[in-house]
């Protein structure tokens, strides 16, 4: 009888306590309807769009630097030429080998970086390699839009691959006294430079122009490389890794009498440029003359971005009072790509886009979400920009921002959403950049499709009576 009542005293308190939670959707006490704070969610926030080119960007300086022509299908033909310089053996002075010097012959070596995009399996590229006319400065900037003038009427090198960016090669290095060996190196593209081109500006140069690197500089100028525009297939665009992993590689005998010394030297890179062109397609062309918004066109290589606006979000709380009766619990840009625009299968989607926004001055700044300066702000892996390969689509946190511009703490001088690079994993980038190449092909500001760019925002109304 004791465990009885125990049993049914439990019971009732149990009823009470499931009693008293009529509404589990109510965020507060729960207490009465007057007291009670209950969020809701609006999913119809309208997003105006406009695809717009990217500013120019500085291609000198940078830790890979873009390589390539690709004939997309949708956006058009994108071209990145690269340029270098070339520096003696050391930085100099050089001193000639003794005796008769044969070239048994001359590499120049680009090694690979992440972030290739394009054909890997239909088409085969070819890379040609001419002598500047002018003079790369170390340490100058170069934008991507800067012209370079080269002797495109000699050839001094050229090359057909296929694009194997993770392959690594083998190949035979010289060993003193010893049996050639083969070794690993890592992935490369490796060109075959005319010997001809080397004994002049090496073997067969005044020793005045071998007396100093600035001299050698001054004479030998630099190399420009382009991908042929009549390669076979669509091509793509490679990221080339930073200066200090290219050089032309020689490889070279000396006869002195009846010693034979062989030896390998290397005509060394310093500094790395690009100059990026875009011819685009008629249909990017309409959407950045504002003929056609619904679509939008993402792609890097300083290219194409999107504007956002929010042209309604003051007056979709002004049922409740407008915005300072408003808390933003959570807003979220959902940018879905337009279905079947990953096809062919290496159009696959930018891995990743940045969001950010202009000051009054018109200079790129972070969201509040994003900024670094901002208490509210999230990680970079929260904040988002990334393609979900589940979802297809990407996401962009920006409930700060939203309740920043309802409540008229922040205005809205301009907001973007654009390519950036994946390298950096612990922040939110929002600078221009020539080291992505990818692209995404998005669902605009369309009023038919279930894809369009979405605003969803969960808020709560702030009873007066609590203010």
């Amino acid at each position: 009888m004791k465990f009885f009542r125990i049993d049914l005293l439990t019971l009732l308190i149990s009823l009470f306590i499931l009693n008293s939670c009529k509404n589990q959707d109510t965020i507060g006490l729960g207490v009465n309807s007057a007291s009670a704070i209950n969020g809701s969610l609006v999913d119809t926030a309208t997003i105006t769009t406009t695809t717009v080119t990217d500013d120019t960007v500085v291609t000198s300086g940078i830790t890979k630097t873009p390589l390539g022509y690709f004939k997309d299908p949708v956006f058009g033909i994108s071209q990145s030429d690269l340029i270098t310089d070339l520096n003696l053996p050391l930085s100099g002075p050089y001193t000639l080998p003794t005796g008769t010097v044969y070239i048994d012959s001359a590499v120049l070596i680009l090694k690979y970086a992440d972030g290739f995009y394009g054909d890997s399996l239909s088409s085969k590229y070819k890379v040609n390699v001419y002598q500047l006319n002018e003079k790369v400065y170390a340490g100058n900037t170069y934008y991507n839009n800067r012209i370079w003038n080269y002797n495109n009427q000699n050839l001094i090198g050229s090359k057909s691959f296929f694009s194997r960016t993770h392959d690594s090669l083998k190949v035979y290095d010289l060993v003193e006294g010893g049996p050639d060996t083969l070794i690993k190196v890592a992935p490369q593209v490796r060109i075959p430079i005319d010997t001809n081109f080397i004994r002049r500006v090496l073997f067969n140069a005044s020793t005045t122009q071998l007396s100093s690197n600035l001299i050698f500089n001054n004479n030998v100028k630099g190399l420009y490389i382009s991908m042929d525009k009549n390669q076979a297939g669509p091509g793509g665009t490679f990221m080339i890794s930073a200066p200090g992993d290219s050089s032309i590689t020689i490889y070279y005998r000396s006869i002195s009498g009846t010693t034979i010394d062989t030896a390998i030297t290397y005509l060394d890179v310093n500094t790395h440029a690009a100059y990026i062109t875009h011819t685009y397609s008629q249909q990017v062309i309409k959407a950045l003359n504002h003929q056609e918004d619904t679509t939008i066109y993402l792609q890097g290589l300083a290219s194409l971005r999107a504007k956002i606006s929010f042209p309604y979000i003051q007056s979709l709380f002004k049922s409740v009072g407008g915005g300072s009766n408003v808390v933003i619990n959570r807003a979220e840009i959902v940018l879905t790509p337009v279905p079947g625009s990953d096809i062919p299968s290496y159009l696959v989607p930018q891995p990743k886009l940045t969001l950010y926004r202009y000051d009054d001055a018109h200079q790129r700044i972070s969201v509040e979400d994003a900024s670094t300066t901002d208490p509210r702000a999230y990680t970079l892996d929260i904040f988002g920009g990334f393609y979900g390969l589940v979802k297809q689509n990407y996401h962009f946190l920006v409930t700060s921002y939203m309740q920043d511009l309802i409540t008229n703490k922040t205005i809205d001088y301009g907001t973007y959403i654009a390519p950036i690079d994946t390298t950096n994993t612990s922040s939110v980038d929002i600078a221009a950049t020539p080291q992505t190449a990818g692209r995404t092909e998005a669902v605009g500001n369309s009023k038919t499709s279930p894809y369009r760019i979405k605003l969803n925002v969960i808020y709560t109304k702030i009873n007066p009576a609590l203010k």
